[in-house]
């Protein structure tokens, strides 16, 4: 009798449950966004050496970064770049090597971002999108020795707003790098480089510098092949 009583019971709740207007739905879960991968730290040397070499000045005492990687090559162009795309191009002239490309630009299919791991000697912010502050506002990395002027003292000191770096291409046999550093003003003037490095007796140093675009005042960056 009794276990008649709870069949009765476990069917009656049965169909309960199976009625649409009494099923129970769980909220479908939000997959997490995908986070970007940070740069590696065997890149920074290379964004470094190309800061110190192309940017830097006496009197440069900020430097403006965007957090993110480049991905594109121009301001005018919409696609990533490609091995073929670099063919057509005919960087240096078509002496790249082709191993080089290819690393080069699958990195470059995607941003990744970057941390508070440069060396050149002076003040750097990270900024996102279209210059809104990183949380990261300030990264002092000033040498103890470096000398402090007053205030006065000459011209005004120098802030370079911004630079753009893209990922670091290199070699299968690690040998050479290849790297698109961007400087765009606020005034809309600017320019695009690739930077190829070259590793002798164990040190790397810039081989070659390329330009790839040049923006001026009122006028569309210029360049393109």
């Amino acid at each position: 009798m009794i276990m008649a009583c709870w069949c009765k019971v476990i069917l009656f709740i049965g169909l309960v449950l199976l009625r649409p207007e009494t099923a129970i739905v769980f909220p479908a879960t939000t997959p997490e966004p995908e986070q970007p991968q940070s740069v590696p730290a065997e890149e920074y040397p290379f964004y470094d050496l190309a800061v110190e070499a192309k940017f830097l000045t006496s009197r440069t005492r900020l430097v403006i970064i965007e957090r993110m990687t480049a991905i594109r090559l121009h301001p005018e162009e919409p696609q990533l770049p490609t091995a073929a795309w670099f063919a057509e191009q005919e960087f240096f002239d078509g002496r790249l090597p082709k191993d080089l490309i290819r690393d080069f630009v699958a990195k470059a299919q995607r941003p990744a971002r970057l941390d508070a791991r440069f060396t050149f000697g002076v003040r750097y912010r990270f900024v996102s999108g279209e210059g809104v502050p990183d949380t990261e506002a300030a990264v002092p990395v000033l040498p103890v020795a470096w000398p402090v002027e007053e205030e006065g003292e000459g011209d005004a000191l120098e802030i370079l707003d911004r630079l753009a770096f893209s990922r670091v291409g290199l070699t299968l046999r690690g040998d050479q790098a290849l790297l698109y550093v961007a400087n765009q003003r606020p005034n809309a003037t600017g320019a695009g480089f690739l930077f190829w490095f070259v590793r002798r007796q164990g040190r790397w140093e810039i081989y070659d510098t390329e330009v790839l675009w040049v923006a001026q005042p009122e006028q569309n960056p210029s360049g393109r092949r």
